[in-house]
């Protein structure tokens, strides 16, 4: 499947399927048309859709009205499904995240200024051991205007980076704890089970995708707390940084979302950001999350 995603193989594969790929920008992101979520697909279509995956990061799809059952089967297509500690999930599908506002976070006039002021860039569930490979997340209920999510190229943000800090970072680890972002959204008997039952973790600042090949710049404002073996004065200078390059507006695509429409992304190789910018209105997503494995250099 990667040399698959690798080739331009992967545009004369669509379209033997009838099925339509089109980059959303020069370096990340794609449309998708031609594929009917709410079935089954075949094997040649899953093998696509997967390379698709691979290749642009983070792929979409409009109108795709599909149940609940189809969500999951999708999910299933590239791994084992999992939970989460804090955000709720639909009722009768433990499978399913239940998303509204923003990571879980209802927008109300309490908590619009520091959530807007808050840097959501992130890559999922990274305070686990092994951090989510992916997510699908469906659209549900949308504000009339507003509400984009924003994804950014990781591997794009490693390459740009100056040698001299290359050179640096290469090699260090740094510490991912989940109460540095939902420590403060729940009471402090769930804050203190989430301590215990999600002690912080150590995944390498630069990491190498299992699949592509491609290094990839691994820290992230919302669960990256320090990096290790280092004074803390140069791991904020670091972190400043390496948080500043996932911002830069030419390693990221913005999806505007529409009724039914899906995003599927690489959460390896990918960062994201759901845009907080549409209160009083109300938004309402559904996600699911594939397990990942191990870290490594």
């Amino acid at each position: 499947m990667a040399s698959l995603a690798q080739t331009p193989d992967l545009f004369d594969a669509a379209r033997s399927l009838g099925v339509s790929i089109s980059p959303s920008t020069p370096t990340i992101g794609a449309e998708i048309s031609g594929l009917d979520l709410d079935r089954p697909l075949s094997s040649a279509e899953a093998e696509l859709l997967r390379a698709a995956w691979l290749r642009f990061k983070v792929v979409f799809f409009r109108d795709q009205d599909i149940s609940h059952e189809s969500h999951v089967r999708l999910g299933a297509l590239f791994g084992e499904l999992e939970g989460h500690p804090v955000i709720p999930s639909v009722e009768g599908y433990p499978e399913i995240l239940k998303i509204e506002g923003v990571e879980g976070v209802q927008l109300t006039a309490e908590t619009l200024a520091p959530f807007q002021a808050y840097n959501k860039w992130h890559t999922d569930v990274t305070f686990r051991e092994r951090p989510s490979i992916a997510s699908i997340l469906r659209a549900r209920h949308l504000p009339p205007l507003g509400g984009d999510t924003m994804w950014a190229d990781t591997a794009a943000a490693w390459a740009g980076l100056p040698q001299p800090v290359k050179d640096r970072i290469e090699g260090l680890e740094a510490e991912h704890d989940i109460v540095r972002s939902f420590g403060g959204r729940v009471t402090e008997e769930k804050r203190a089970q989430l301590a215990r039952d999600f002690p912080p973790v150590r995944h390498p600042v630069v990491r190498s995708h299992p699949e592509t090949g491609e290094k990839i710049l691994y820290v992230n404002y919302t669960f990256t707390s320090r990096i290790l073996g280092v004074s803390e004065e140069e791991s904020d200078s670091l972190l400043r940084l390496l948080f500043d390059r996932i911002k830069v507006p030419e390693y990221q695509v913005r999806f505007r979302w529409t009724p039914n429409a899906i995003g599927i992304w690489d959460n390896r190789s990918t960062q994201h950001y759901a845009v907080g910018d549409y209160w009083p209105e109300y938004r309402a997503l559904e996600r699911v999350t594939v397990s990942g494995d191990i870290v490594t250099r």
